[in-house]
């Protein structure tokens, strides 16, 4: 199918001005202790945009720029505000008392940093989480050593910020658990709950045994017409000290137990309490079983209760078939929760018990009007006693009474909950003195506000979008789950969580269906294997791949089984290969039927913008430490593969210039004992990082590994999860390496592979009086410069500045010959030592950021690309009213 593509005229902006990575937001409105202040973050617009509260509805101030992609705010004081910039790895501290409010310091934290609060005494305290990684971060993340947490919580001082570049914390709290994204404050302010954000459930793979006949699985084991399965692996699941499958519940065969198989142990941590009232704060106690992918947190002000808003993930059953041979993902994959943590207690509340349609092929349309997906921020009546929540796959914000939710004593019901005109309600302030509630509708990207009395949507406020309408059209697609099942309670974003992966596996085989012929294109190296050229509808365990970075990777899916065989002449591969995932949103998700011809052409111009973040590994300089460079070469000459001498650039190029992260997009033939039973598409190697943290091994219990402890991910790498390490991946058969040095610095190099944004992107940091004479301060400013003149092979990122010179909010984009373009047409150019020098003045203060490459006009002085300069425009706008 053809439809309009992004960029073309029919769209609302230039699409190559605005890079689409789709950052989950957190906490992205705040309103000040006296309620007459909103504060929320304008995600794609790299904004803070501030409010007037009145009586009569939300009147905008004024907007400040902050940092790449905001995803959470905090209210430090009646003049100072804090911004978590998800992209660019900092912390905006906004200066309210400025007679232009602008970003007085930029901290520098780990990597993508997610949400923000205030603790401890007087609440002084910052606490920040972010992944345990990235350029910005003091620490090495040795991603090759076994049980290292993923998570950190970085703690400032807010009254002592430190003279370091970046800001210093008192510490950084290293939580045994993968990335981390919400934080929660106890009312006395002594406790802050930190939540893992994909934390896992306890499910892991077992190896497929290639050699002995394969695993001993449950039935069925043929498809349709008899076809035996592949050899491939198994989901297992902890439950009650036991490793076991799902056995088969259609023919009541009891699941059976693989404790030898898995040498490693998941603990399962979801919720840290840290001391906040210590000297140095410090983590005192985890909680588990919480949830598998946990969103947001909120604490009772009267009770202490911690509320936690979470799916859990059914990926331990098998299948996404019509259920008549087999059990079933069918319409009921994952389920919608608030966890209550109450003391020692952990009391999962499934916000849509109401449904009782699961063994139906469709649930009803009443079941779907009640339902509530993808909870997200929560917030508390003053007196304890109401819930609301925000449902960002519903439109609506689940309204409850906490009596009734914490003894689950509440009946789901539609006409109790706050219906929203836009999508995507993200963030939830509540205005208990006016008796309103205001949400973010990220769809729209907006803010509604919400007359309580009525429980009905009176007005809106629209923020400035720099999104083409290809983006705002398709995004409702990935995650509105009345639209995309019948149920309402599940959509492509429950696993896809903000068009990236929920990093599970999941067994989606179909029995009731037939082996399919493969048309795809094979790279003519390596060995042929036996089996090729076909499709197994019981293909096995697959981890979910992300959605980012898809044009011109070929076929999609690890088997290459959504083929892109049907595309039109002037459509890609990629392009048609995603429309052929329409039939999930029926096999998967439950629909009655799959999206129309244009909705899914809408669904796939939105998926074909989503982009990967710069990798967080690979130094700012592009440099490379020595074991790294040692990993390059050998990646390019060294590594063979038998019967055939290929280095890995071969099957997994890398070639920016190209647009290629890792792989030439072509399908390769499957190798004897390497645990993969058909042929499968040289997958791509970006983001290799971000699966670390599965040490120990699933494999044939005879292998002689040794049990390797606890862990935080029950999946590591391959289409399965079931390798531990890219080491693992390395040491089979097929690849030849002179010593095992080899094999770890090609490991390392791995972890580094760029994406299609260079490791720059981003990166910022604010120059005032009170840092001017700081060298670090000068050196990162020099980086940026430097690699804003780098052109070949690919531009690195448009270098802009944004701040206050002589009272007044101006901003600037460095030209190719390195003079800076100010934001009024009047302006002469500007040499980067005489920018530097107006921040030594009192008063001025300069944020400098390195940007994708083509988004410098718009970040930096056409904030609306309509070709008049943002300084004139306000020049502009100041003398029509005056002149009234």
């Amino acid at each position: 199918m053809k439809g309009e593509k992004a960029g073309t005229a029919g769209d609302v902006k230039n699409e190559s001005s605005y890079v689409l990575f789709e950052s989950g937001q957190v906490r992205p409105m705040a309103i000040s202790a006296d309620g007459s202040r909103l504060f929320a973050v304008n995600t794609p617009d790299n904004h803070l945009e501030i409010f007037d509260v009145t009586d009569k509805g939300l009147s905008h101030v004024t907007s400040v720029p902050v940092g790449m992609e905001p995803v959470a705010v905090a209210v430090k004081s009646e003049s100072e505000v804090w911004v978590v910039n998800h992209l660019s790895d900092s912390v905006s501290i906004v200066d309210l008392s400025l007679p232009v409010p602008a970003v007085k310091k930029t901290l520098l934290v780990g990597d993508e940093p997610r949400d923000i609060v205030f603790a401890g005494p007087n609440k002084d305290k910052a606490f920040i989480t972010a992944a345990h990684r990235g350029q910005n971060a003091p620490f090495d993340p040795q991603l090759q050593t076994p049980g290292v947490g993923r998570a950190d919580v970085w703690v400032f001082d807010s009254t002592k910020l430190g003279d370091d570049l970046g800001g210093t914390p008192q510490t950084i709290i290293n939580l045994f658990s993968d990335t981390p994204r919400a934080l929660a404050v106890s009312p006395d302010g002594s406790r802050v709950y930190a939540a893992a954000f994909q934390s896992g459930n306890q499910t892991t793979t077992l190896k497929a045994e290639m050699l002995k006949g394969g695993l001993d699985k449950a039935a069925p084991h043929v498809d349709i017409k008899g076809n035996e399965q592949p050899k491939t692996g198994l989901i297992v699941k902890y439950v009650d000290g036991n490793w076991v499958d799902n056995g088969d519940p259609l023919t009541k065969a009891a699941p059976k137990t693989w404790n030898d198989r898995v040498r490693f142990s998941l603990p399962d941590k979801d919720v840290f309490v840290i001391d906040a009232m210590a000297k140095t704060p410090k983590e005192i106690e985890s909680i588990s079983h919480v949830g598998t992918t946990l969103f947001n947190m909120v604490v009772n002000p009267k009770s202490g209760n911690v509320y936690v808003s979470n799916t859990d993930a059914r990926n331990h059953v098998r299948f996404a078939s019509s259920g008549d041979r087999s059990d079933t993902l069918r319409g009921h994959f994952v389920e919608n929760q608030i966890t209550l943590i109450s003391g020692d207690k952990v009391k999962p509340l499934n916000l849509n018990k109401h449904i009782t349609s699961y063994n139906e092929k469709l649930g009803t349309k009443a079941e779907n009007y009640s339902s509530l997906s993808q909870p997200m921020e929560m917030v508390i009546s003053k007196d304890g006693a109401k819930l609301y929540v925000a449902a960002y796959g519903s439109s609506k914000i689940g309204v409850f009474n906490t009596k009734q939710l914490e003894d689950d004593s509440f009946v789901p019901n539609g006409d109790d909950y706050i219906k929203l005109t836009g999508g995507g309600p993200s963030g939830i302030i509540l205005d208990e003195g006016r008796n309103k509630l205001y949400t973010l509708t990220r769809f729209d990207n907006a803010i509604a506000e919400v007359n309580l009395a009525t429980g009905k949507e009176t007005a809106k406020v629209f923020l400035p979008n720099p999104e083409p309408e290809s983006v705002t059209k398709g995004r409702p697609f990935l995650y509105d789950a009345a639209l995309t099942s019948s149920r309402g309670d599940s959509a492509c974003g429950s696993c896809h969580t903000f068009g990236d992966m929920d990093h599970l596996a999941w067994d989606l085989g179909d029995p009731d269906a037939a082996v399919a012929e493969s048309p795809n294109t094979y790279l003519g190296v390596g060995p042929k294997s036996e089996i090729k050229d076909f499709f197994h509808p019981m293909k096995g365990p697959m981890v979910t791949q992300s959605l980012r970075g898809l044009p011109g990777q070929g076929p999609m899916h690890w088997r290459g089984d959504r083929t892109g065989a049907s595309r039109d002449e002037d459509e890609t591969i990629e392009e048609q290969a995603f429309e052929d995932f329409n039939i999930a949103f029926v096999d998967l998700q439950g629909r009655a039927e799959e999206l129309t011809e244009e909705e899914m052409q809408q669904l796939t111009d939105f998926a074909m913008q989503l982009e990967y973040p710069p990798n967080p590994i690979r130094a700012l300089d592009n440099s490379l430490t020595e074991k790294q460079h040692a990993g390059f070469k050998e990646y390019n000459i060294g590594a063979q593969i038998d019967q055939g001498i290929v280095d890995c650039n071969t099957c997994h190029q890398i070639d920016p210039a190209a647009k290629r992260y890792g792989t030439v997009g072509l399908m390769n033939m499957s190798v004897a004992d390497t645990g993969r039973a058909e042929d499968f598409k040289i997958p791509h190697l970006r983001a290799l990082y971000q699966k670390v943290g599965m040490f120990g091994s699933t494999g044939d219990a005879e292998n002689g590994e040794e049990h390797k402890g606890e862990q935080i991910r029950g999946f590591g790498f391959n289409h399965d999860g079931a390798s531990q390490t890219v080491y693992e991946v390395l040491s089979e058969d097929i690849f030849e390496f002179n010593s095992e040095e080899e094999k770890r610095n090609v490991e390392l190099f791995s972890y580094m592979i760029n994406s299609k944004l260079n490791p720059i992107v981003g990166q910022q940091i604010t120059l005032n009086k009170g840092n001017y004479a700081d060298k670090p301060v000068q050196e990162r400013i020099d980086l940026l410069v430097s690699r804003a003149k780098i052109e070949k092979p690919v531009p690195e990122c448009d270098l802009i500045v944004k701040g206050v010179i002589g009272g007044e909010a101006r901003g600037g984009l460095m030209q190719s010959n390195g003079l800076f373009k100010l934001d009024s047409m009047s302006d002469s150019l500007i040499s980067d030592k005489k920018l530097r020098k107006l921040a030594k003045q009192d008063g001025n203060h300069l944020t400098y950021t390195c940007v994708p490459p083509g988004s410098g006009q718009r970040m930096g002085i056409d904030r609306n690309e309509d070709g008049h300069f943002d300084r004139d425009e306000v020049a502009r706008v100041a003398k029509a009213g005056s002149a009234k």
